[in-house]
């Protein structure tokens, strides 16, 4: 290992320079940092800034026999962060791949490198003024479009189901050999970038959350700009409300009138957003005893659940979208008040007559998050949504939070179980009676989020905040992630990602899913340099022959 690590560093440094190509401790050790209280240290870390240079990787790891384990910006926040599956692999930070390579204003997408980031890509389109928006995530505007798509995450708008909203990849093989999937190997393809599945087999879908190539570039579909966005927000008073809540929401989702991914999430997703664990008025116990929460609940003016969304289209479509959206809902307890700019304007008036009042805080923290939700519906990034990932951290959010947040290098403890529902609010209230009682068990509060993230289905976030810093807390951390993510397992509830310490639980029973996916491994990545362990279980490993 150590002689072919060498030769393989020689090999890349005389490519890349010496700068692009690092194994001193200090890098090995910014990449292993990780939300998680599992993680792994790299061999080394290399930084191509081409996709020749890509291609020029890949054969030195092939000639050395040496493992890569490629990451975008490596911001993969609950799930892995920066860390390979195992130690000793080698990262390749595609970070520095950060060309918006088109822009196509007329047909509405854009060409990125793996490096774009979200901020990017929006900034972009704000300079030029173009009449388009990006679909953006909450997981802050230094992260990665092309990472969170190869993740298959989910964002806010009527293009958040983003991996639908893809036309094209550019894909690095474990040979050196370059493919470009839909029409775009065949040379002068009018139609690569607005008809994604070409001729023959689609191929795209496997290079999600697989470990078969190095996707360099892919075009992804933006929104054009409508007339009126309206965000809505629809606080449930008490918890057994909300299956009645996503059941009259699921007609409007199927029909059309709700477009956008609706998000509902219980209390402590607000109140973790403005505060952390308030560990003296909790009397230094967790979680939060429920005195204290339903206090906390009452000062942020929230109810048990918050149900979130927004309205486009003209001004008419928005009218008629929040007229069924009243109707729908008359009869649930839970009533929408609607966002747009001019009540932010007049809300952001009433603070500033009120000044420094508590009601004037009070208010022009309102108007704020009002501003970064309909923001965030534009496609403009914003990193005050990753407050939550500090809840239980020593020394809570940074002075500069939100600007450049990174709960990896802050020490921030934080694991995510994903779990996919059917569209139906029996499963919802199902999936959080099993959680509620492990979380309680090993003193955690659940902090819970449910997506419409498509029309019949619900995304479930289930999110174990911890203090890293607390050995004992740690390991109950870990403790609480692996019972809730057996139990999701067993119910049916199978997340739709998960994170590296996972990875050899997704196959259980030794299925022909993973049977065919190590087949198609072995055929395009014979001697296992791509990501070995990144989805894919030990039970379907292959052996190189």
């Amino acid at each position: 290992m150590e002689a072919g690590l060498a030769a393989a560093l020689a090999h890349w440094r005389a490519r890349l320079g010496p700068e692009r190509v690092r194994d001193d401790p200090a890098t090995l050790d910014a990449y292993a940092r990780s939300t998680s209280s599992w993680s792994t240290r790299p061999a080394a870390v290399l930084r191509p800034l081409t996709r020749d240079e890509v291609v020029h990787v890949v054969g030195g790891a092939a000639a050395h026999g040496m493992a890569l384990y490629p990451i975008s910006t490596g911001r993969n926040w609950g799930y892995g962060d920066a860390c390979a599956p195992r130690d000793g692999q080698v990262i390749v930070d595609l970070g520095g791949m950060n060309r918006i390579l088109e822009v196509d204003a007329e047909l509405a997408y854009a060409v990125v490198e793996p490096g774009v980031t979200q901020r990017q890509l929006s900034d972009y389109l704000l300079e030029r003024d173009l009449p388009l928006w990006m679909d953006c995530t909450g997981a802050g505007p230094d992260t990665s479009l092309v990472g969170n798509i190869l993740e298959r995450g989910f964002g806010h708008s009527p293009y958040g189901n983003r991996l639908l909203h893809i036309s094209g990849m550019e894909i690095v093989l474990a040979t050196g050999e370059l493919l470009q999937t839909g029409f775009g190997h065949y040379a002068g393809a009018q139609g690569t970038r607005v008809f994604p599945y070409g001729l023959g087999p689609w191929l795209d879908g496997l290079f999600t959350q697989s470990n078969y190539g190095i996707v360099t570039s892919l075009g992804l579909w933006l929104m054009p700009k409508t007339a009126v966005v309206n965000h809505f927000l629809c606080m449930v008073p008490r918890h057994e409300q909300i299956a009645a809540v996503v059941d009259a929401l699921r007609p409007l989702r199927l029909d059309g009138t709700l477009r956008s991914t609706v998000h509902i999430g219980n209390d402590l997703r607000v109140i973790s957003g403005g505060a952390t664990y308030p560990h003296e008025r909790a009397g230094g116990v967790s979680p939060l005893p429920p005195a204290l929460r339903e206090a906390l609940r009452r000062e942020a003016g929230i109810g048990a659940w918050i149900v979130s969304g927004a309205l486009y289209g003209s001004g008419r479509q928005v009218a008629a979208a929040k007229h069924a959206l009243r109707r729908a809902l008359r009869h649930t307890g839970a009533a929408p008040r609607f966002l747009d700019d001019r009540k932010l304007d007049a809300g952001a008036f009433a603070a500033r007559l009120l000044g420094g009042t508590a009601v004037g805080r009070r208010i022009a923290a309102r108007v704020a998050l009002g501003r970064s939700l309909l923001a965030m519906n534009r496609g403009v990034p914003d990193g005050r949504f990753l407050a939550g990932a500090y809840w239980r951290r020593r020394g809570g959010v940074p002075p500069d939070f939100p600007a450049h947040a990174d709960p990896a290098r802050d020490n921030c403890g934080l694991l995510w179980i994903s779990p996919v529902l059917p569209l139906r609010g029996a499963d919802l209230l199902r999936v959080h009676a099993l959680a509620e009682p492990v979380f309680r068990l090993h003193g955690f509060d659940l902090f819970a989020t449910y997506s419409m993230i498509n029309e019949r289905a619900l995304g479930g976030v289930l999110t174990v905040a911890y203090d890293k810093e607390d050995e004992d807390e740690s390991a109950r951390a870990m403790m609480c992630y692996r019972q809730m993510f057996d139990a999701v397992m067993a119910a049916g509830y199978v997340p739709y990602r998960v994170g590296l310490q996972s990875m050899a639980d997704l196959d259980p029973g030794g299925d022909s899913h993973w049977r065919v996916a190590a087949r198609i491994k072995a055929a395009l990545d014979p001697r296992g340099v791509i990501a070995p362990g990144r989805y894919q279980p030990p039970s379907s490993a292959f052996t190189s022959s």
